[in-house]
């Protein structure tokens, strides 16, 4: 399992400048040594730890996506700590985009997950512990809109600084159904967070949908809440991934029986990138 992380994090190709390693950290579900992926430029710096989607952290090769790897170039490009958290290797999961248990359990623990990672990086002397953000994508998008919540699944009581912003990519589970009784602590329409929050997702996202999703965001920033969507018409989900072929994927089939589609939109990853650094950048320098 170590060996298969530490081919992924080679794949990563972060500037010269940059230091990478392997590290170890506890989830806070007490019971989960995670993997994380440490990318760190010379001198004190803000950080950013990124979460996975529900197909793991690493391809059929054992390396990173090239999902994730993108966006830790270009994190590190602009000085960024990243931590990229494997939370599905060290719990001896492959894939949980499938209904059953294994999804469940990822729903649960990640949160803890993420906040394992906050807690091991505010640890570090060449971290900025005030400006850390979470960014997540697909599950990893929905486990950010969990963990940042007033009445988060994942936020120790004894935090003493959270994190400074989020961004959440196509999530799972944006909708008020999903992010209030039973499945959190939040009662029904009154889902909050004191952490700035920005959402990108499709337009023809059928596997995240967008409607459920822009409704819900639209309702937290009605009620006060500091968050924002920016959507993409025509966009499938992976948007912002590179040189990802528009795929089918069946095996994924939803409840109303649309097929899950996945594919770069170049437009839209063109939009994305300077959008999102521009968003951290406001809110962590």
């Amino acid at each position: 399992m170590l060996a298969t992380a530490m081919a992924g994090a080679a794949a990563i190709a972060v500037p010269a400048a940059a230091a990478e390693a392997i590290v170890n950290f506890p989830s806070l579900d007490g019971a989960t040594d995670l993997i994380g992926h440490l990318t760190r430029p010379e001198g004190d710096a803000p950080a950013a730890v990124l979460m996975h989607g529900c197909s793991g952290l690493n391809d059929k090769k054992g390396r990173i996506f090239g999902l994730y790897r993108a966006w830790a170039r270009a994190l590190a490009v602009q000085g960024y700590v990243t931590l990229i958290v494997d939370s599905a290797s060290p719990r001896g999961l492959g894939q949980t985009c499938s209904r059953g248990p294994d999804a469940r359990r990822m729903w649960r623990d990640r949160p803890k997950d993420a906040y394992g990672a906050l807690g091991y990086l505010q640890g570090q002397p060449f971290v900025k512990p005030d400006r850390i953000a979470l960014m997540g994508w697909s599950q990893g998008g929905g486990v950010a809109l969990l963990s940042i919540n007033d009445k988060s699944i994942g936020r120790p009581a004894t935090l003493a600084q959270d994190f400074r912003v989020a961004v959440s990519f196509y999530p799972g589970v944006c909708a008020d159904i999903y992010q209030s009784r039973p499945y959190t602590n939040v009662e029904p329409d009154s889902w909050t967070t004191r952490v700035p929050l920005l959402v990108l997702i499709g337009e023809a996202d059928v596997w995240t949908p967008f409607k459920p999703c822009d409704a819900f965001i639209a309702a937290a920033k009605a009620r006060g809440n500091p968050v924002e969507l920016k959507s993409y018409p025509g966009a499938v989900h992976a948007f912002d991934a590179p040189n990802l072929p528009r795929t089918e994927l069946p095996q994924y089939q939803m409840h109303d029986g649309s097929i899950p589609v996945i594919g770069t939109d170049p437009e839209a990853r063109k939009d994305a990138f300077p959008r999102v650094l521009d968003y951290l950048k406001q809110h962590l320098e």
